[in-house]
């Protein structure tokens, strides 16, 4: 049965590359290219500078955060146990929170298994890149535009709590949320100085740390955190709370 799930699950994706349904995230494609990564006059955050261009290979990431539903999804499927729910309760279509950046790991581990094909977090390159809109990108401060009331759920709008997921504008590449709802885990390694000796081409963090790259925006913080470049870092090791979520990204084979 297994198998036979996954054959399914891949002749969707060879097919549509879209949607797997509420329990599997859709993937959008995501065209290489090269941009400007940073912003010079980041607002209380030196570790945004300097600007420097990157160039990145193609990827697919999820249109969404992932969800309450789709982590559950991965929970019955392995044993593994839902984490404390937030104050406003799980929701399915709402992002998932409360998750480590193990926790993330490992569904997208498990999703790489299920899928027969690599699934990880998004590096932080990848991640800015999608979240400007990639090579469709009209150089919005915020993912998809400059209003943020448009974009982002965040303190200002919220009421205190995370919202369905794609209830707000998408950006130039039909991708949600990736301005407020939940700060999204990152595959890399933090590095407050990172950018001042990152390569050119598809970088992938700093070498040395014990903190892991946390982009996006939240509900319980102000506009500034949910503009394309802001960056920040978290411990991986365990810390969960109920503004951290994730998305994942499907890996182009060769």
């Amino acid at each position: 049965m297994k198998n036979k799930m996954r054959l399914i699950y891949l002749a969707l994706l060879l097919i549509t590359g879209v949607s797997f349904g509420q329990n599997l995230p859709k993937f959008v494609h995501v065209e290489g290219g090269t941009f400007t990564m940073g912003d010079e006059w980041g607002k209380g955050n030196k570790n945004q500078r300097p600007t420097h261009q990157v160039t990145l290979k193609s990827f697919s990431i999820s249109q969404t955060e992932v969800t309450v539903a789709q982590y559950r999804n991965y929970c019955d499927s392995t044993g593994v146990g839902m984490p404390k729910a937030p104050s406003w309760g799980w929701q399915d279509n709402h992002p998932m929170v409360n998750v480590s950046w193990r926790d993330a790991m490992d569904y997208a581990d498990w999703l790489s298994n299920t899928l027969d094909q690599e699934v990880r977090l998004p590096y932080e390159a990848e991640w800015e890149y999608a979240a400007r809109g990639g090579n469709k990108s009209k150089a919005y401060k915020y993912s998809g535009g400059n209003d943020i009331s448009d974009l982002s759920w965040y303190d200002g709008n919220s009421d205190n709590k995370t919202h369905a997921v794609a209830g707000k504008k998408a950006n130039e590449l039909e991708l949600y949320d990736m301005s407020g709802n939940t700060l999204e885990w990152c595959m890399d390694r933090y590095g407050g100085d990172y950018y001042a000796n990152s390569p050119k081409n598809n970088p992938k963090g700093a070498s040395e740390g014990d903190r892991r790259v946390i982009r996006g925006g939240s509900w319980n913080v102000d506009a500034t955190f949910s503009s394309v470049s802001f960056r920040y870092g978290s411990s991986f090791s365990g810390e969960l709370y109920d503004y951290f979520g994730f998305r994942v990204v499907l890996v182009k084979k060769e």
